[in-house]
């Protein structure tokens, strides 16, 4: 049997792809769209996509469909729901980014507590050269070691930062949903973190799991990590806490709806202590390449009648 393999956005993959193990047709879209999707995906057997949403109104015209391969771990754009009725297998990629996207959070917490991002603007606005003295205090700095990472979520990811954590001389808070030693309560690590990484999968439970009331309880020298999902946060109440100095700083490397075409309120420019990066943690040449090598594992798995990886509802 010869398959067809259609991937609906190559371009999201910087990556070397090698040519499945089977005879194909392969066919590959730079980006597609939902109203692309059912022309597209007619008559193929794989559809392999990143970030372009697979709904039960676009599935059940695609007959032929036996394999998504998600290129990427989050599924959320897929209808799991129906595709685990209809016998359409899912896979995603797994441990992949051990390396880059906890160096990402380690690089966020470095410059959010350093205030790296404020002493840079300012010399550039001449602010050293008006100084009375060698140096500045006008932001304040605090150590990495010493200050307490609550991680809240403890997958692969969040004992990668973990281990990255502890040789920097953090002490660890950590919550997961896995019971456990160790674990703690998300409050508590709220409570009593100086910085706080979010590790978690968006799902109806997980949604604004970090609201304003969740802020207010963190320590006002504290900040916060989010380079799992937008949406996990409360934009609006991240917003106004930052500017309230409710908290000291936060980092994000993801927004509820991205690209943010009709904007996003976390890029207002006037918000104080924030960074936001565009949804790159993920995105090392070394972990884009390692995630193209098991996104045809996944699919040559699967054509060989042992499919791995599987996510179902």
């Amino acid at each position: 049997m010869s398959h067809k393999i259609v991937f609906l956005d190559r371009e999201t993959l910087d990556a070397d792809l090698r040519k499945p193990n089977f005879p194909h047709d392969y066919t590959e879209y730079a980006q597609t769209s939902p109203a692309d999707v059912v022309e597209r995906l007619k008559g193929a057997t794989i559809a392999i996509t990143n970030k372009v949403p697979l709904r039960e109104e676009a599935l059940k015209q695609l007959p032929d469909l036996k394999l998504i391969a998600v290129a990427a771990t989050g599924t959320d754009v897929i209808d799991k729901v129906y595709t685990t009725a209809n016998g359409i297998t899912v896979s995603n990629i797994r441990n992949y980014a051990y390396n880059t996207l906890p160096e990402h959070v380690i690089a966020l917490i470095f410059a959010l507590r350093r205030n790296l991002v404020n002493y840079v603007d300012s010399v550039r606005r001449g602010r050293w050269q008006e100084a009375n003295q060698f140096c500045y205090f006008d932001y304040p700095i605090y150590d990495i070691a010493g200050s307490t990472l609550g991680i809240i979520g403890y997958g692969a990811l969040g004992k990668s930062i973990a281990t990255r954590a502890e040789a920097l001389g953090m002490k660890l808070l950590i919550n997961d949903v896995v019971p456990g030693p160790g674990i703690v309560d998300i409050p508590t690590i709220l409570r009593e973190a100086d910085v706080v990484t979010l590790n978690l999968p968006l799902t109806p439970q997980t949604k604004n799991l970090i609201g304003a009331k969740e802020l207010a309880s963190m320590k006002k020298t504290s900040i916060i990590i989010n380079t799992a999902r937008g949406g996990i946060v409360d934009e609006q109440a991240l917003a106004d806490a930052l500017r309230n100095g409710v908290i000291a700083g936060a980092g994000f490397d993801v927004l509820t709806v991205e690209p943010p075409k009709q904007g996003n309120i976390l890029l207002d420019p006037t918000i104080p202590n924030l960074i936001v990066t565009p949804h790159v943690a993920w995105a090392s040449k070394e972990a884009m390449q390692v995630l193209a090598d098991q996104l045809i594992d996944n699919v040559d798995a699967f054509v060989a009648g042992a499919p791995r990886n599987i996510v179902t509802a």
